[in-house]
């Protein structure tokens, strides 16, 4: 197709090259282009046969970030069959809209990045005619110079020059324009990094640091901003109450430019004032250094006009740094040559005195430079109670903290209900009627922003992820960093208690977003960070083994369940608590897993929709943990896959936990003990630890206590992991009130009295409260005594030795028929009838024992040894099966090739 074949059309036919014509037309609310190949003057008929369609799938076939959703299958003769969103030449669905328009040269606007989470439909037609566009003149420049030349530099700044002097006026304009100018360098480099909405500050600090952050930060600045209203309004008032008829241009202390007036003026007067300004020695208020910069700093105040703007502008990523910087340098200038010439122009006196001496000096008339005042602070009043307005409707419309839903507004509308809150707060602050009091307030909120500011830009540009790809080249961490350190030191110079109250509140509303807040994820620059910390440690930990001190479980919970769960239900209800068991207070990972037979490109869908459920599982559950769901063949190809590759470095997880098949006999499931006993040989090829839960059906949640005894049965070496996991549970409120007990198992009476003491000191040494229990069990050949016949573990015995007897009947008779070598679940095997008996037996006498000690334990851990080479998986399952017979709540452990309990400090 040649570029031009398409034109930009509304709803009429339009033409294009080679007397094609195009037809847009929208039924069903989908985009469809009729395109029909007709010469001039061919009839209806023809061009029918020749039409063809290109449909494009509307906003509902995207999820909520703008991805391609799953589409429905369609039914067909060769079944089901999905549809493209765009068909055109063999297209597939990548191929969009917008690309299309592009590919045939139709010329667009430039597309805008939406607000997060926000629907963009995209319509055929001509362009939605916008509202007009403000350059960098009027929509940063000016708006900026007219913020930072406020009521301060006309009826605070001569007064300021009197009390600190030329030198350190100097001072205090290069100190407080420095901090302004870093932070419209940081404030240049995030704004040209991508499209900006409104809200201005609070749109990059949050994009950059959080929403916590920035909701915190941008409430802070939309108070500071309806205050600075006040602020505006007061000086206005205090001006029409000192403008008098002055007789004269160099009468009451004016001197003109005068060299002897400069000398006298350069160095500082700091004293004591009475709460009008004026010098007094029996004055409250002592002005220095600090309180200078208290008051002054509201001057240099502004630099966000342009930004608070920016949903008005053409082109926030030219306009806002340059109109921003040039605003930020113009009034620095201005300041400067300003105190020169009034530390020259009058006496000391006159200056710390006459608060309207910019008026005084005016020519022709000081009436004009009072009106002017009146005008510009009234202009500058009315400029944040709009600004603020729209800065709190930006905050709400993220839809961040559901109290702040009232001031909502739509695209394009005004924010009339948060106007009138911010008028409230601006008529709570004039009624105070103190402008010295309302400066440090709106400084405190100010300077908040700005080192909000400047840590956002510090954050992205010592991250430099690959989307930190700002249009301004100028900016540097380490001035970002400097930029955020003046303005806390700033901050703290003007009054600490000031600081400490204006940090309370940021901290309170970070706390309540973070507890009252809707998750948002802004893909944030502690996102970035948090990733990157978690590489370096990643690589820092290396791939040697963990030492054991600093051994952590790290629990991979097999989800799949041996069995059918309820609909909807991705993992077992208990699954959860127990694997939050295993942390201590809360901490550390576990991986829950699950496996969806079939083909992954089949059930890729379906595994996502499965990994959603499960995690919110998770969530319900408060357990620190991710979901991960695999599509494999089969159950053991999918596990051994896992278990190979899940995690990473010494992330990988070190425990697999899954639940006992309880049911396998009663459903006649024959195919568990296969998988079952797999499961075991994999992890102990792969080197994990095994826990697997019997029981779990009565598993405690975190409410309810537990009483009695955590029992352990030592029969194998396992490197401690039972000790410790045993340790883990009596952290847990559901069993802080159990106690330990060790139960060793010893061959002959005459190992005991060793066996116990070497125990009882090993645990000593661990730092472990536990009883040691030995108990002796007799070889397994040794007959059972006259009254063991009672046991009530014996009917198990029999029974499993009968099933156990019948089914290595059954797999010799079938490998004698067909001339075959013993087989058994497709694999030989070599089995021992004597030695079967053999495994029975000491399963009977253990089982017999635990139920003796411990039937009213709160938990019973176990060890078992690893099922026998060449035994079938049936016969292993009749071992497990008469071990945990009868016991209510048990936890079978096998540690692996390593200790994770050390003695030594």
């Amino acid at each position: 197709m040649d570029n031009g074949d398409l034109e930009g059309g509304g709803d009429e036919a339009f033409h294009g090259k080679g007397g094609r014509k195009y037809r847009p037309v929208r039924p069903n609310d989908r985009a469809v282009l009729e395109m029909s190949s007709m010469d001039p003057g061919s009839s209806s008929s023809d061009s029918k046969s020749s039409i063809r369609k290109i449909k494009v799938g509307t906003q509902g076939n995207l999820d909520s970030d703008g991805r391609e959703g799953s589409i429905p299958d369609n039914g067909g003769a060769n079944g089901p069959h999905r549809e493209h969103k765009l068909e055109l030449f063999g297209f597939d669905s990548l191929v969009s809209v917008l690309g299309l328009k592009t590919m045939t040269g139709e010329q667009i606007p430039a597309p805008s990045s939406p607000r997060d989470g926000e629907d963009v439909s995209i319509t055929n037609g001509h362009p939605k005619p916008s509202d007009a566009k403000m350059g960098t003149m009027m929509g940063v420049f000016i708006p900026c110079l007219q913020s930072i030349l406020g009521i301060i530099y006309y009826i605070r700044f001569s007064w300021i020059i009197g009390m600190g002097g030329i030198g350190d006026s100097l001072l205090l304009v290069s100190f407080c324009g420095l901090c302004t100018f870093l932070t419209g360098i940081s404030l240049s480099a995030i704004a040209t990094n991508g499209a900006m909405k409104g809200g201005g500050p609070y749109y990059l600090i949050g994009r950059a640091l959080g929403p916590e952050v920035g909701v915190s930060i941008g409430l802070c600045f939309f108070l500071g901003n309806a205050v600075a209203g006040a602020l505006y309004v007061l000086g206005a008032v205090e001006t029409f109450l000192k403008a008098l008829p002055s007789a004269g241009i160099f009468t009451a202390g004016v001197t003109g430019l005068s060299l002897e007036s400069f000398k006298d003026n350069w160095s500082s007067d700091y004293q004591n004032t009475n709460s009008a300004g004026i010098p007094d020695a029996e004055g409250k208020a002592y002005w220095n250094f600090h309180a200078l910069v208290g008051l002054f700093f509201p001057a240099v105040t502004g630099i966000m006009a342009g930004s608070n703007r920016s949903a008005l502008l053409k082109d926030t990523q030219r306009s806002i740094p340059i109109g921003t910087l040039a605003a930020t340098l113009t009034t620095t200038g201005l300041y400067i040559v300003s105190v020169l010439l009034f530390g020259a122009v009058a006496t000391r006196e006159k200056l710390l005195t006459d608060r309207l001496l910019t008026a005084t000096i005016a020519w022709p008339f000081p009436v004009i430079v009072h009106i002017g005042i009146i005008l510009s602070t009234l202009g500058a009043a009315l400029q944040s109670l709009t600004g603020a307005p729209r800065l709190l409707a930006a905050i709400a419309n993220d839809d961040i903290l559901p109290v702040l839903n009232y001031f909502k507004v739509a695209d394009g509308s005004e924010p009339y209900i948060a106007t009138l809150f911010t008028a409230f707060v601006c008529m709570g602050c004039v009624i105070i009627g103190n402008l010295d009091l309302i400066t440090p307030t709106v400084t405190m909120f100010f300077l908040l922003c700005y080192a909000g500011v400047n840590l956002s830009c510090f954050l992205l540009d010592l991250l430099d992820a690959p989307s930190w790809r700002p249009r301004w080249k100028f900016h540097h961490w380490s001035l970002s960093l400097l930029g955020a350190s003046l303005c806390i030191v700033i901050m703290f110079l003007i009054s600490w208690p000031f600081t400490v109250v204006s940090l309370a509140l940021a901290s309170l509303i970070y706390y309540y977003v973070s507890i009252k807040g809707k998750a948002g994820d802004w893909g944030d620059g502690f996102k970035s960070a948090y990733f990157q910390l978690a590489l370096r440690s990643l690589r820092s930990l290396g791939a040697n083994q963990v030492h054991p001190k600093n051994w952590y479980p790290i629990p991979l919970v097999f989800c799949r369940p041996w069995g059918k769960l309820p609909e909807n239900v991705p993992c077992h209800p208990k699954l959860a608590d127990f694997a939050n068991c295993m942390k201590k207070k809360g901490r550390g990972m576990s991986i829950f897993v699950n496996i969806l037979d079939g083909d992954y490109h089949e059930r890729a869908e379906d595994a996502k929709a499965a990994c959603k459920q499960l995690d919110t599982y998770i969530n319900y559950k408060n357990c620190e943990g991710v979901a991960e769901i695999v599509v494999a063949p089969n159950m053991t190809e999918g596990f051994r896959g896992i278990v190979q590759t899940m995690g990473l470095g010494n992330l990988k997880p070190n425990i697999v936990v899954m639940r006992y098949p309880e049911i396998w006999r009663r459903e006649n499931l024959k195919e568990i003990p296969a998988r079952f006993v797999g499961i075991i040989n994999d992890c102990i090829v792969a080197n994990k630890a095994v826990v697997i839960v019997k029981g779990l059906d009565e598993w405690p949640n975190e409410y309810q206590r537990q009483y009695g005894t955590i029992d352990l049965y030592w029969i194998v070496r396992d490197g401690g992991l039972m000790l410790l996991l045993s340790q883990l549970l009596l952290t847990k409120e559901s069993f802080e009130s159990c106690k330990i007990q060790v139960f060793c198992i010893a061959e002959e009476d005459s190992d005991a009295e060793g066996l116990k003491a070497d125990v009882k000191k090993f645990l000593y040494d661990l730092r472990m409260q536990a009883e040691v229990i030995v108990i002796t069990i007799k070889s397994w050949d040794v007959q059972p005594e006259g009254g063991s016949q009672q046991d009530e573990s014996l009917e198990a015995f029999s029974a499993a030795r009968r099933r156990v007897a019948d089914y290595l009947a059954e797999i010799k008779a079938a490998a004698k028929k067909e001339g075959t070598p013993l087989m058994a679940d497709g694999k030989p095997v070599v089995v021992d009838e004597q030695q079967a008996e053999k495994f029975l037996y000491t399963t009977l006498k253990l089982n017999s024992t635990i139920l003796r000690y411990s039937r009213m334990a709160a938990v019973v851990f176990v060890s078992i040894p690893p099922p026998p080479v060449s035994h079938p998986a049936y016969c292993y399952m009749e071992y497990m099966d008469l071990l945990v017979e009868n016991l209510p709540r048990l936890l079978i452990v096998r540690g692996y090739r390593r200790d994770v309990v050390t003695l030594f400090t």
